[in-house]
């Protein structure tokens, strides 16, 4: 078990995107967004743990220790989604941050392991960011990985709504970046 940040940003309207689009565009897109998500990932200590499809599942705080992993995961997520207004405007993405305990380590068949994580901060990251698509601009978070965020980090977020996320049965503290 470790306690990490955990980071999930998905496409708004990808299905649209890739209807109206030729293929070779669509990837070429996709690898621009990419790319702005990993350095902005890379930046402050976290790990891109896996693409999936149009999204990205990032963490922090595993497999290397940090101070402050739901600091730098919301950081990360900031930046993000500033490099993105600029460098891909034609994409818009909702980005959830969360944090909390997860099991992380290697899984899958004896010829197929990938290092990931597991538990409940992933699934709640992913669903924040189905709340996020809702303003894209800017990132939402829940209430753990704002309160376990040092102050100076603490300062770029304000308080949002209060919701029981899909698959949960308490409401969810979020809050959103400010800048």
């Amino acid at each position: 078990e470790q306690v990490v940040g955990v980071l999930f940003v998905d496409v708004v309207g990808s299905t649209t995107i890739a209807r109206q689009r030729p293929a070779t565009e669509v990837v070429e897109l996709l690898n621009r967004f990419f790319e702005v998500i990993v350095t902005a990932v890379e930046e402050n200590d976290g790990l891109v743990n896996k693409f999936e499809g149009d999204a990205v599942l990032a963490i922090f705080g595993a497999p290397a220790p940090l101070t402050d992993p739901a600091g730098a995961a919301l950081s990360a997520s900031r930046a993000m989604m500033r490099r993105l207004a600029r460098e891909v405007p034609e994409v818009r993405a909702g980005c959830g941050v969360t944090y909390g305990t997860v099991v992380a380590g290697y899984v899958g068949a004896a010829d197929r392991f990938e290092y990931t994580v597991i538990g409940d901060p992933v699934n709640e990251a992913a669903r924040l960011s189905t709340y996020a698509k809702a303003d894209p601009t800017v990132p939402w978070a829940s209430g753990s990985a704002f309160d376990a965020a040092e102050p100076a980090e603490r300062r770029h977020w304000r308080e949002g709504p209060t919701e029981v996320l899909r698959g949960r049965n308490q409401p969810t503290w979020m809050f959103l970046a400010t800048s």
